[in-house]
């Protein structure tokens, strides 16, 4: 408890020089603030994209469920008679694992994953970038190589170095594993009468056909064990 309490204040700058000290704390404060900032951004982006359906057609696949509360959220926007999604967890999985229509599966998808990434006032590239380099200058300040040992010294794998060890043994089966589902899934792809290559945007998609395919069990399958 000694040693482990000597080495927070240690962390926290105890140790550090009085100029050492005050950039420490305007280290750590502007790194708060970025952390807002970066959330604020996150949120404008998700909460600005919306996904809107006018057309019945391209609804196919998607559960009763997700198509009411698509349709309500529309109506809430004043768009009734068409389907509104948008990039928050309720609406965006269950999207990418129904519908049919690839190519609005590609567009919700890389909407979400370019977050913060258009250039506009909610980028996030120049925060992260700034968050970086407070870090590692934080780091420097205390003595530690870079803001990993920073952040690994209090860890199981203490250092960099043998992080990427456990990486280097997990990295060959977890490639195997990953190789072998994504032939699945292309093996799907062709089952369902379709030549294009597996994309991340049908990841979800035939992942969930594959699931439905192998441990989906119908009403009549099941009426036996609950006699």
């Amino acid at each position: 408890l000694l040693d482990n309490t000597w080495k927070d204040f240690v962390r926290g700058g105890a140790l550090l020089p009085k100029q050492g000290k005050e950039r420490f704390r305007a280290i750590n404060s502007e790194l708060a603030s970025l952390s807002v900032k970066f959330g604020d951004n996150l949120l404008k982006e998700t909460n600005g994209y919306r996904l809107l359906v006018g057309k019945k057609k391209d609804l196919a696949g998607l559960p009763d469920r997700v198509v009411s509360g698509a349709a309500e959220a529309a109506k809430k926007a004043g768009l009734e008679g068409k389907w509104l999604f948008t990039l928050r967890a309720p609406s965006l999985w269950p999207f990418l694992q129904g519908a049919d229509n690839r190519k609005l599966r590609r567009q919700i998808f890389t909407a979400y994953i370019t977050r913060g990434d258009h250039g506009n006032q909610a980028d996030n590239k120049a925060t992260l970038a700034r968050g970086a380099a407070l870090r590692a200058e934080r780091a420097a300040l205390l003595g530690y190589k870079t803001h990993a040992d920073f952040v690994l010294d209090e860890n199981m794998a203490k250092t960099p170095a043998r992080v990427y060890e456990f990486l280097d043994r997990l990295w060959k089966p977890a490639k195997v594993v990953a190789g072998r589902e994504a032939a699945d899934l292309q093996a799907a792809i062709k089952a369902d009468g379709k030549d294009f290559t597996l994309e991340p945007w049908d990841w979800f998609y035939y992942a969930e056909k594959v699931r439905k395919a192998r441990y989906d069990l119908d009403e009549q399958a099941l009426r036996p064990y609950f006699k």
